[in-house]
């Protein structure tokens, strides 16, 4: 495994790797959540990502404490990421999960420089923070508490109803600075999730979770991505998934039809051919022309779904000012948190 190459953008961290072969730990628990799944457990050189230039996120920094992820979406654009480490971006991305054990420290250090200027970080932009393995190793709690301590405005996306977890974090760092919160549900329909994404849980769940954040003063809008074509989009399958999306009380709904990067594409279209062999040809023409659909297909896809959050009653989200921060005496202390909570998939 090549885990000295790993370079991050040295312009930005002056580091050439990530970190060191000798500061490497794989384990493994024979336990039933995370039976056949490894984790290599590393102290990070550094934890905040500059986006590139060239990216089309809307945020110019992240924050990745995993890498890998055992939602298994067969559609993950990140898979490519595990090439880098000579890993498989296959069966060899939902298993080899590597985990930064040492995030929560690195990110309160990078938020004290002088150098930092309280720039928005996204999380859960790569692979989810709230994965399985996040019920085992808890790094998110440290990392929302640092973000909190420091007013730093940060937004989550994750599929993982482990969010519930961190509740009174979040609500605690939404009263010094700005949080948003998103889930990915892109379909309601059990069938496609559990072929497409058996490591997640069930789009009804995550939907709960958006529900209770809202019930808890947390603005939570729906990324509906992916919008699968052929499989996810007939206007039955989107009028379903708006109008739950609607009832979850959702602040806003954003569609995203998939897109096949490298390493993803290959992926997918394995498993397309295993699964539903007749809609290759269809998939290979409607993405002959790269990673993403043509834009008459995502066009008309984003305008159904618009007319459906119109006739359903979504707004858009509207984000507050940051707010001050608090004094060290006024500063309310963490909670005592619970023991490790697993993710629970149905």
């Amino acid at each position: 495994m090549r885990w000295d190459n790993l370079v991050e953008n040295p312009a930005t961290t002056g580091n050439s790797a990530l970190f060191t072969a000798d500061a490497v730990t794989t384990r493994t628990f024979d336990t039933p959540e995370f039976r056949g799944i490894t984790f290599h457990e590393i102290r990070a050189r550094s934890i905040v990502n500059r986006v590139p230039g060239a990216s089309r996120m809307p945020f110019e920094w992240t924050v990745n404490p995993y890498r890998g992820c055992s939602h298994a979406c067969v559609y993950c654009f990140a898979r490519k990421t595990h090439s880098y480490l000579d890993l498989d971006t296959g069966l060899g991305f939902d298993s080899q999960i590597v985990v930064k054990i040492n995030a929560p420290e690195l990110l309160r250090g990078q938020l004290a420089s002088s150098r930092w200027h309280g720039a928005h970080i996204a999380m859960g932009t790569n692979v989810d923070c709230y994965q399985r393995a996040e019920g085992r190793y808890r790094l998110m709690p440290g990392i929302i508490s640092a973000l909190r301590d420091h007013a730093n405005p940060f937004s989550i996306l994750t599929k993982g109803t482990l969010i519930l977890r961190d509740l009174e974090l979040l609500r605690q760092a939404a009263e010094v600075t700005d949080v948003g919160v998103c889930v990915s549900v892109g379909f309601v329909d059990e069938a496609l999730w559990r072929t497409v994404e058996p490591g997640t849980p069930s789009p009804l769940r995550r939907l709960d979770a958006v529900r209770t954040l809202s019930e808890n003063g947390i603005d939570c809008g729906v990324l509906m991505a992916p919008v699968v074509p052929f499989l996810g989009d007939h206007p039955d399958q989107l009028r379903a998934t708006v109008r739950a999306i609607a009832a979850a009380g959702a602040t806003s709904v954003t569609p995203l039809v998939l897109h096949l990067r490298p390493g993803a594409r290959e992926w997918y279209m394995q498993w397309l051919g295993d699964h539903h062999p007749h809609l290759v040809r269809r998939y290979e023409r409607l993405y002959a022309e790269g990673a993403y659909a043509p834009k008459w297909y995502q066009r008309r896809i984003t305008r159904h779904v618009h007319e459906l959050a119109t006739e359903f009653g979504i707004g858009p989200s509207h984000r507050g000012t940051a707010r001050r921060l608090p004094t060290r005496k006024e500063r309310p202390a963490p909670p005592d948190g619970p023991g490790a909570t697993q993710l629970t998939l149905l």
